[in-house]
């Protein structure tokens, strides 16, 4: 009966496809999750970090909603059996990591911070093999000590500011924490609403206490004073951040598995930290370029070579 039918895919190319659409979507939100972390810290020179983030996600859970609306990629309203697990995810993916990263923006630089946030990977991992049962082949384990090695040559020259200046690193870590688990989260449910809509309710209701921090210590009359420079900065936050790199992060995190997802952001803090020196002016040197290519062939072990066999 499939005479006159369009031929069917061979089973290897029509596999290949989610990976290959995977990889695209990895390689654009690390680009623009890491340029977005001198965008931040130029954000948050002016504005209280309440009101950058009330912004944020304001733009993020509206955007994506309106998106899903649009589209009719599938329901948006919350299925019953949904709501706990969401909200669980929404405080994990969103309150946690947001509120951490913009509090330790005020006490350290974008470059430091964004490495320190990308021990997500490490976190998400443990996770995955703890809570999903997931394996972690010898490629992964020698990608991930690769990668983390890569973090450190851009961490030691920093160690003495960190150490003079702790709570950076704390917001970060608990930053980095809090958004593996709340993958491992996304990960382990098969959800009833599609990417954009499952994006944008929890950005949506991760906002929530955020809200409510901000009703209490937020500080918009900052929003007239800041420079031109930081309301560019929240702006390019507020958008392509918050709307298609979101989309694009869960939809990765359904792709592929969540220590092999978390694995593929290591390079975001490294665009970080060169993004950085170019828009806010700190220093690359030697230990950046030996980060650089331990995270570029992190990257490979991992997310190239298997999709070669």
């Amino acid at each position: 009966m499939r005479d006159n039918a369009a031929p069917l895919p061979p089973p290897a190319l029509a596999q290949d496809r989610p990976a290959r659409e995977g990889i695209a979507l990895l390689a654009s939100l690390t680009l623009f999750w890491g340029v977005n972390w001198p965008a931040m810290k130029l954000a948050v020179t002016d504005i209280d970090p309440w009101t950058f983030r009330m912004l944020c996600l304001a733009a993020g859970g509206g955007g994506l909603l309106l998106i899903a609306r649009l589209s009719g990629s599938g329901r948006i309203a919350i299925p019953r059996g949904d709501l706990m697990p969401l909200l669980l995810a929404s405080l994990l993916n969103v309150t946690g990591w947001h509120l951490g990263t913009a509090f330790g923006l005020t006490f350290m630089g974008a470059g430091r911070a964004s490495i320190i946030a990308f021990t997500m990977p490490v976190w998400a991992s443990l996770f995955g093999v703890a809570l999903l049962g997931e394996r972690l082949t010898r490629a992964r384990v020698a990608g991930l000590a690769l990668g983390v090695a890569g973090l450190g040559f851009l961490l030691v020259p920093e160690v003495g500011r960190i150490g003079a200046a702790p709570w950076g690193a704390v917001f970060m870590l608990a930053a980095a924490a809090s958004w593996a688990a709340g993958t491992v989260v996304v990960k382990a449910r098969r959800w009833g609403m599609g990417t954009a809509a499952l994006s944008g309710w929890q950005i949506v209701l991760g906002g929530i206490p955020v809200l409510a921090g901000w009703a209490v210590a937020g500080r918009p009359e900052t929003l007239l004073t800041a420079s031109w420079p930081s309301l560019a900065g929240a702006f390019y936050a507020m958008l392509i951040p918050m709307i298609y790199c979101y989309w694009a992060w869960f939809r990765v995190v359904a792709i592929f598995p969540a220590s092999l997802a978390s694995i593929g952001t290591l390079a975001i803090p490294v665009i970080g930290v060169f993004s950085s020196a170019l828009l806010t002016g700190e220093r690359v040197g030697p230990g950046e370029i030996a980060g650089l290519t331990l995270v570029v062939a992190a990257l490979t072990l991992v997310m190239l070579v298997p999709a070669k066999r």
